[in-house]
């Protein structure tokens, strides 16, 4: 898998998101700019509404702005289709929700080997092994979510993210739905494999203790960059 060349992987360019309400266009961001180099971890904070999982979604490509553009490992997003744009996810980008998003239907092992099924891709069964068991899990990869618990299922979701070892792993309020102890666990899983595969790490928190963790912080404030 080719991998960014550049050190700043991701380049925003004056970001702006607008929606259309009932009688008037609805500003979420405005003029946000940043760069984030490989490697790095870095936080994006600030109050519930303030545009931070919006900002995410550009960042990531999932969601196109209003105005501005997103360089995504050299490529700008606005300039492709939304194939391109799954494209370039599915080399670079890995996800973590807050709600995990894992099929209900599938074991936690063939959630995690989705991405692969996805991409066509052949992977090494032994490299996919030690993934379970540095997450946790080898002794439940065969139970289905329903059969997981939160810190669990989470776990799943974070094997899938990194399964084909993005460039960048985005994360949106990844403890939300977790106790203070299991969330904090998954954190550390977080960084460790952050650390340890020099994947850029870009997280959504309200957790200004967690935000201290990354390396750097940005905070919004009724959607434009205040930090």
């Amino acid at each position: 898998m080719e991998k960014c060349g550049s050190e700043s992987i991701v380049i925003a360019n004056n970001l702006g998101k607008e929606v259309a309400s009932q009688y008037e266009a609805l500003t979420i961001l405005s003029g946000v700019s940043l760069q984030i180099k490989r490697g790095e971890s870095l936080a994006i904070v600030g109050v519930s509404g303030s545009g931070k999982s919006t900002l995410l979604g550009l960042l990531a490509g999932l969601d196109e702005p209003s105005s501005g553009d997103v360089e995504l490992c050299g490529q700008s997003l606005s300039r492709l289709d939304e194939d391109g744009r799954a494209m370039v996810r599915g080399e670079h980008v890995g996800f973590v929700f807050q709600s995990f998003q894992l099929l209900p239907n599938l074991t936690a092992l063939e959630n995690v080997l989705l991405p692969l099924e996805i991409a066509n891709s052949d992977y090494d069964k032994t490299l996919v092994e030690e993934l379970m068991k540095k997450v946790g899990l080898s002794d439940r990869q065969h139970h289905y979510p329903n059969q997981l618990s939160g810190g669990e299922q989470q776990r799943v979701a974070i094997a899938r993210a990194f399964v084909t070892s993005p460039t960048i792993l985005f994360a949106d309020e990844p403890t939300g739905n977790l106790d203070t102890t299991t969330g904090g666990t998954i954190i550390d899983l977080l960084f460790e494999l952050n650390r340890s595969n020099n994947t850029t790490l870009v997280m959504v928190t309200h957790d200004d203790m967690l935000a201290q963790r990354c390396e750097r912080q940005i905070r919004l404030q009724a959607g434009q960059l205040v930090a």
